[in-house]
């Protein structure tokens, strides 16, 4: 349901969504491959329900951030393309009963 969330809300932005949920034949993965503007973006969502103690981007640790680096890797490779703009972002999709869902785009997330 996050996943979702985060493709619309990176569609209304603007963005193209070129993949979803992208598997690298030697592992790695990435959510969302897009395009905003010139710039390819790998996006990681995190959805939880909203929390004082700490938010959606503290999930994407160093483990996850090699998980992801792996992916956009395995993704660039098939482009043969070394003349890409490119960054890791991260979709933020907060829950709350009975409220809208609270989503923040993070460019260049690390």
């Amino acid at each position: 349901m996050g996943e979702r969330m985060a493709r619309l809300r990176l569609y209304t932005d603007g963005r193209k969504i070129l993949y979803t949920n992208f598997r690298g034949p030697n592992g790695g993965e990435v959510d969302i491959v897009a395009r905003d503007g010139n710039t390819l973006s790998f996006v990681e969502v995190k959805t939880r329900r909203k929390r004082d103690t700490s938010r959606p981007l503290d999930a994407v640790n160093l483990k996850k951030q090699q998980l992801i680096r792996r992916g956009a890797r395995a993704w660039l490779n098939l482009l043969k393309d070394d003349d890409i703009l490119w960054r890791f972002d991260v979709v933020e999709v907060e829950l709350t009963e009975g409220e809208k869902p609270e989503i923040t785009v993070i460019e260049g997330a690390f």
